[in-house]
């Protein structure tokens, strides 16, 4: 049977199973190919963005110490996407499952003789019974007398969180000697701070 292009836009002579063999129906194929990337996660943007910091100074009490003092990033014109990570603790989780990029920028002041300060950033996938070292940024103060300096790190790593309740992350700051450095926090800016960008679907 031939093909009829009807008046009202419709086709009748195509059989069931679609157009016959060597015709391409290219925006169906397009259309297609849009709803397998936004089900895979890949054309669906950016949605999770969100953003805390440490919100008042305090010296870490040992060479490697979990950070505390951590607030939601509340300044005005702050943007963020979608809902936002949890604290408690020490230790962040996540509000959906994804792959994450995170970012921990860690800002400190010695006044002790002390040649480096760091940033680690530790995660988990069974509840931190465990934790990983998976990421670690080291600054050389090069103080090799009691004169002081400030000093930052920052450490970053992309997290595949399969399952919000045992997929977290904590930060830690580390210093050559315990009770040497002191975490700059302010609560109306950041300082010491975490990025958490969410990139795709696992």
């Amino acid at each position: 049977m031939a093909i009829t292009i009807n008046g009202n836009g419709t086709f009748t002579g195509v059989s069931v199973g679609g157009l016959p063999d060597g015709i391409v129906d290219t925006d169906m194929l397009a259309a297609n190919a849009v709803t397998a990337a936004k089900a895979s996660g890949r054309i669906n943007g950016i949605t999770v963005a969100d953003q805390w910091r440490i919100n008042t100074n305090f010296t870490l009490g040992a060479s490697v110490s979990t950070l505390a003092n951590w607030e939601r990033n509340d300044t005005t014109a702050y943007g963020s996407i979608g809902s936002p990570m949890s604290y408690s603790n020490g230790l962040f989780t996540f509000p959906t499952t994804g792959i994450y990029y995170i970012q921990f920028n860690f800002v400190c002041y010695t006044s002790s003789a002390l040649r480096y300060i760091g940033a680690r950033m530790q995660t988990t996938t069974d509840g931190m019974s465990s934790a990983i070292n998976c990421a670690d940024s080291y600054s050389n103060t090069g103080i090799s007398t009691g004169s002081g300096c400030y000093a930052s790190a920052l450490a970053t790593t992309t997290f595949d969180v399969t399952n919000t309740s045992t997929h977290k992350v904590r930060f830690a700051g580390m210093s050559l000697t315990a009770n040497a450095t002191v975490v700059l926090g302010d609560t109306g800016r950041n300082v010491t701070s975490a990025t958490f960008i969410r990139l795709g679907d696992t």
